[in-house]
């Protein structure tokens, strides 16, 4: 008996969420409240994918421990015999103590239900509010999701009637309980059939997509153009704010009872915007009433959700922009005879990668066996697709057992072999939780939510995954243990079940649980039909819909619209480099005139007085250099400011370099960004206070 394992797992599974949680959240500026909460979901939720394989396994030496009692108990043995555990029943490396999981479990669930129904949505309702006092934020708050649980309620009365009315059940504690676990998994298991259905047959098609370069090219020109249409609305939305916002400050004066308000409406407005806002005449037909608290508080929600819209379209440009810029120049490379990979833009990595990836790595790499990297992964994505979906089909029947994952873990358990299960399981539900995870922020109608790498993800979708993950992973789980035949619900055999059943309930639904083993199946199965034969995007297609067909003369008009952003954003890229390439230029020539004026002037100490020239003075060097500045200057100037009002429809964005730190992959790349008219959130939820 040994904690070890159990304690690794534990930790590993902190070290991941905190990982995560750093690289794609902005722990300096986020509030506490807001990075705890997110740790907490996340960190039990992959607590839960790492720590159920243990309880397998411990389950499995139960069950052996039980069975041979049962026999013994049928040879009617002597009863002051002790019966102690069969040798042949051995005990599992990750043994824990029998109280370990099921005290590990119900903190584990609770919290986590805690969080998603109750916390998190407050705390994301909070955020979105624009009321201007606690109070007044959490009353926004209450009521939003007040209209939003009013739902879940109706069907929990109705249920509650439903029990209370039917003979023979007398309500208490636990069965409150059963019943809140049965409404929490029936929401998750409805979810998990889209996305499951969907996810299934997308990973391993977008991982063989993803090894042809063209293919994935075009794709991401596509992308471009529509993200392109989404951008411009944004900025158009926020000049529309913008405009509001100039108005009220003309209505609203130093003295006016509502002018803090006003001024906490213009600390979420970036300094950029705000001189934009400045610079523009309104129009005459405007109204230049005096607004009332009521408007000011709409005003100040409409200004937080459109600078939360553009940032994310922002970054979501910057990051898309990246890719493509990386495939054109590995299309570029393709054909190079000196096998060295090139960049059209220089990239900056630490020392230790800049010497193991060399030019000449990165270009077999890109260039060569990446594709076959993907291939494989994809051709490993199918089969495991494959062998889920035909789990979930038969995983009811139980003799004879047509179920892959059962199989194969009653293969294991016949040999004992806790290792393998713990393995085989971590494989399998780690691979069903990263298709229905990739999957959440894929969905159109969830497009407000994004997780953009390094920390650039705001507190609103922070949440929104943490709730997400919190709903999906407990029925996700369930799932896996019906396939392996774990759940006693799905086989209808009375077996010893493991600790997270016995907690977490089963894979039960209400009204319908006799039904659900096969339906739930059925129904996975339809969506992996229709996302095979794109039904889907066909008919959004039809509706006036633009999806990605590739054989659609809409399509490829997009590609090549997206296609010509892209050759604008590498003109302006390219200018933004040569800007920068002149300054350094300058900067060195400066730093070396300046060690040369030093040097005269300490040789001209030591040498007889003489006089000196005009030409020979720091001052006509330095005369000179600020002349080069000007002309670099003026030449930078108006270079942007003639691109960044090149278009009556929407303003574009200059752009900066900035050098970023890849956590997944250890380098530093020289990444243009977006220069933040944005900006980063707010420090605090109470800022606004």
């Amino acid at each position: 008996m040994s904690l070890g394992p159990l304690l690794t797992e534990v930790i590993f599974a902190f070290c991941l969420a905190a990982t995560l949680l750093y690289r794609y959240g902005n722990v300096y500026r986020h509030h506490i409240i807001v990075t705890l909460a997110v740790l907490i979901a996340w960190y039990f939720s992959l607590l839960i994918i790492f720590v159920l394989p243990l309880d397998v396994s411990s389950t499995v030496y139960r069950q052996c421990k039980k069975q041979y009692t049962h026999n013994l108990s049928t040879t009617n043995l002597n009863d002051n015999v002790t019966v102690g555990p069969p040798l042949s029943c051995q005990e599992p490396w990750s043994s824990v103590p029998e109280n370990v999981f099921p005290n590990l479990w119900r903190i584990v669930y609770w919290t986590s239900q805690c969080l998603t129904w109750l916390i998190l949505p407050l705390m994301q309702s909070y955020i979105k509010a624009g009321d201007f006092t606690v109070q007044g934020k959490l009353k926004s708050a209450l009521i939003d999701n007040a209209i939003y649980y009013g739902s879940y309620l109706f069907i929990c009365g109705i249920l509650l009637i439903y029990i209370a009315l039917k003979p023979g059940l007398d309500l208490d504690g636990q069965k409150l309980k059963a019943i809140a676990s049965s409404a929490s998994n029936t929401w998750g298991l409805f979810l998990l059939v889209m996305l499951l259905g969907y996810a299934l047959v997308e990973v391993p098609r977008g991982l063989w997509n993803a090894s042809k370069p063209g293919y994935t090219l075009h794709y991401s020109y596509f992308k471009a153009a529509k993200l392109s249409l989404d951008k411009c609305e944004a900025e158009e939305t926020v000049d529309d704010v913008l405009e509001s916002l100039q108005a009220a400050s003309i209505a609203i004066g130093v003295g006016h009872p509502f002018h803090c308000n006003l001024e906490t409406i213009f600390q979420k407005v970036p300094a950029e915007l705000k001189d934009r806002m400045n610079r523009r005449q309104l129009p005459d037909d405007t109204p230049i009433d005096s607004p009332s608290e009521k408007s000011l508080i709409r005003l100040h929600k409409n200004t937080i959700k459109s600078l939360q819209t553009l940032q994310r379209t922002e970054t979501q440009w910057g990051m898309l922009v990246e890719k493509i810029f990386h495939l054109e120049d590995v299309a570029k490379n393709q054909v190079s005879h000196d096998r060295r990979f090139k960049h059209t833009f220089p990239v900056i990595r630490i020392f230790p990668l800049r010497v193991i990836y060399n030019p000449t790595v990165e270009w077999y790499w890109n260039c060569v066996i990446k594709s076959y990297a993907q291939k494989t992964a994809a051709v490993t994505a199918a089969a495991l697709s494959v062998a889920v979906v035909w789990s979930e089909v038969t995983f009811f029947n139980k003799s004879p057992v047509l179920s892959l994952f059962a199989q194969f873990v009653k293969l294991a358990t016949v040999k004992y072999d806790y290792f393998t299960i713990e393995i085989l399981s971590t494989l399998i539900i780690a691979y069903l939780c990263y298709c229905a995870y990739s999957t959440v922020l894929k969905i159109r109608v969830l497009n407000l939510y994004y997780l953009a790498p390094h920390h650039q993800t705001n507190e609103y979708s922070l949440i929104f995954s943490g709730m997400m993950l919190c709903r999906l992973t407990p029925p996700m789980c369930l799932n896996f243990l019906g396939l392996i035949h774990m759940d006693s619900h799905i086989i209808k055999t009375h077996i010893l079940e493991t600790h997270y059943t016995q907690v977490m309930g089963h894979m039960d639904v209400a009204f319908i649980s006799d039904g659900f083993n096969i339906y739930f199946p059925m129904a996975i199965l339809a969506f992996c039909l229709a996302t095979h034969f794109s039904l889907g995007s066909r008919l959004l297609s039809m509706l006036g819909f633009q999806q990605f067909l590739g054989d659609d003369e809409l399509t490829t008009d997009l590609v090549e619209e997206g296609r010509e952003l892209i050759k604008r954003e590498r003109r302006k890229r390219q200018r933004a480099e040569d800007s920068m390439s002149r300054r350094r230029e300058f900067q060195e020539r400066f730093n070396n005139l300046g060690t040369a004026s030093r040097y005269r002037t300490a040789r001209q100490s030591t040498d007889t007085v003489r006089p000196l020239r005009r030409d020979e003075s720091t001052e006509s060097a330095r005369a000179g250099l600020l002349r080069d500045v000007e002309s670099t200057d003026y030449y930078v100037g108006t270079t942007f400011e003639s691109d960044r009002y090149a278009s009556n429809n929407h303003y574009d964005q200059g752009y900066q370099a900035e050098i970023y730190h890849d956590i997944s992959s250890d380098n530093l790349t020289t990444y243009t960004a977006n220069s933040n008219r944005v900006g980063p959130p707010p420090r605090g939820l109470f800022d606004d206070i």
